[in-house]
Order: structure tokens, then sequence, then C-alpha cells
């Protein structure tokens, strides 16, 4: 990774993003609304340097334009600056361990599958159920599921280049997180490092209490999206 790329996050104001790609997509469904995959809507142009609105108030989303200043944007980073491992529970089934930080959840639904719940299918001896619970542990954007590889002691991930994403959740009609990927360093305002991780998902809607991360807030006050029409739904 470029030494670069990374986010920093202002005091009361947007994420900066330098050196890294962003796009959007949207979370395919079933007919019964169960989470299938991620669609790309579009890659957004190319810039060395953007800054994304976390106020969640922009008519410019999902860049920043200044609103954070109109409204006095109460922008508050409540997330502690501790590993991920130190604050997950843990469920082990023979082969595999899940853990799981219940703070982090920005409720994309791939945990809750068409074939079963990622808990039940990690505790299974069965090892297509195993299968399917690495798959949507891995489709987990928020990072607060990850299975582990009970013989090496070794989460198993997906591989990502250093990316964000716009998501979309088109069932709710509502605007989600930005999908961090690729272990991209993030600052804080003080300019202190969060934990480096593969998988994180940051509001957008600027009502998590879980600041900067997502807690699945923009589901319950109904976050809005500009770009819904471009999903079909």
């Amino acid at each position: 990774m470029e030494k670069d790329v990374k986010i920093t996050i202002t005091k009361n104001g947007p994420y900066v993003l330098y050196g890294i790609p962003l796009n959007k997509e949207f979370i395919e469904t079933d007919k019964k609304g169960y989470p299938i995959s991620y669609k790309k809507i579009k890659d957004y142009p190319k810039q060395e340097t953007c800054s994304l609105c976390r106020c969640g108030k922009s008519s410019d989303k999902p860049f920043c334009d200044g609103t954070h200043l109109k409204i006095k944007f109460d922008g508050t980073e409540n997330k502690e600056l501790n590993n991920y491992i130190d604050r997950a529970d843990k469920v082990e089934g023979k082969k595999l361990v899940l853990t799981d930080d219940i703070s982090l959840c920005s409720g994309a639904g791939f945990c809750r599958g068409r074939e079963g719940n990622t808990w039940d299918l990690t505790k299974s001896n069965d090892k297509k159920s195993n299968e399917i619970a690495i798959k949507q542990a891995c489709n987990c954007s928020s990072g607060r599921l990850v299975i582990w590889d009970k013989k090496t002691n070794k989460p198993i991930e997906p591989k990502f280049k250093p990316s964000a994403t716009i998501l979309y959740e088109p069932w709710k009609k509502v605007g989600s997180s930005i999908w961090v990927k690729g272990n991209i360093p993030i600052f804080s305002s003080e300019e202190k490092k969060y934990e480096t991780r593969n998988r994180v998902a940051l509001c957008r809607c600027g009502k998590s209490i879980n600041k900067p991360f997502c807690d699945g807030t923009h589901r319950a006050i109904n976050f809005k999206d500009e770009e819904e029409a471009l999903t079909g739904n």
C-alpha cells in the first residue's frame, strides 16, 4: 500500500480520503429480502484527495458541501482506540471460530441469510454450512464478524485492494455506510490512529452513537440517498 493512502477525520467535519478509489454499490437481495451480493452502481472520478460528508446533510452527497458548519454538526468520536479482538465475543465450532463485536453492526444483513445465520453455521459440523458461514462473515462490511480457522488461528479474510464504497440499501430505500476496504489507516480528529482493519464501515448519516463507525442508525432515521433510481429499485 502506498504510504499516502489514508483517511483522516476532521473535527465536526468530513472524512478526508487520500489516494483512495471511490465507488458506489447497492446490496442486492432475493425476492424474500435476503442479501445476495454487492453490485456496483458506478465508480466516482479519480481524485487524489476528496472530502466525504459525515453530518448526513450535504446536498452533494456523498461529498461534503460545508453544511456541517451551518448546522453546527457534533461529530464527536465515541469509539475507544482499542483492538477489535479485545471487544469481540466468540462462537466456537469444530473447525471455525467466529468473533463478533456487535457495536460495529451496520445492518448489511448477510449474517442472516437463506441458508441460516452465521453463528449457527459456524458451530455446525457440516462442511457446506461452514463454507456458507465463511462467505457470510466475509460479506460483513462493518467487520463486526470475523471467521477464524481454528487449526491455524488465523482470520479468513477476503482480499481487497484499498478502496472506499458508498453503500445503498434499496430494499429499505436508505443510504447506508461508507465501506472502507483493504487495511486503510484511519486517523481520528485528534490525529490518533484507529486499529487498521481489512473491513470497516464509517457512519455517513451523522447519527451513529458509535462515531466514526456505523451502528445501523441510518435505517432508524430513514437516511435518504440521492441516487436511489440508479439501482432500479
